[in-house]
């Protein structure tokens, strides 16, 4: 059996194979790239909500818990790159700081 299919106002089709990306790659390039980039929250809101409106409520909840799920890995990846960025950066901090101090002692 073949995927169902949503069409976005553009015309695109767009298979319903439970894959989020695909949706995600859809929308920025029927949308955000198809307006050069001059796509407003508004426009992008409206057309997120005509695919929703086009699903039925299995798919809606499958592509929900996807949703979150790509949004929990997301945000874990930003924390733990925050954490990185200030552990590196507490390390610069203190070889500059040592690297003043050993050249105040030459002096």
């Amino acid at each position: 059996m073949s995927p169902r299919t949503l069409r976005l106002s553009t015309g695109f089709e767009l298979a319903l194979d439970g894959d989020l990306l695909a949706v995600l790659e859809a929308l920025y390039r029927e949308v955000t790239l198809k307006r050069a980039l001059d796509v407003s929250f508004e426009d992008m809101m409206r057309e997120i909500r005509g695919l929703v409106e086009q699903m039925s409520e299995e798919e809606r909840q499958r592509y929900l818990v996807e949703s979150l799920f790509l949004n929990s890995v997301t945000y874990e990846n930003e924390m733990l790159d925050a954490y990185v960025r200030q552990l590196t950066g507490q390390r610069a901090a203190a070889r500059k700081k040592g690297a003043r101090s050993r050249s105040g002692r030459d002096s």
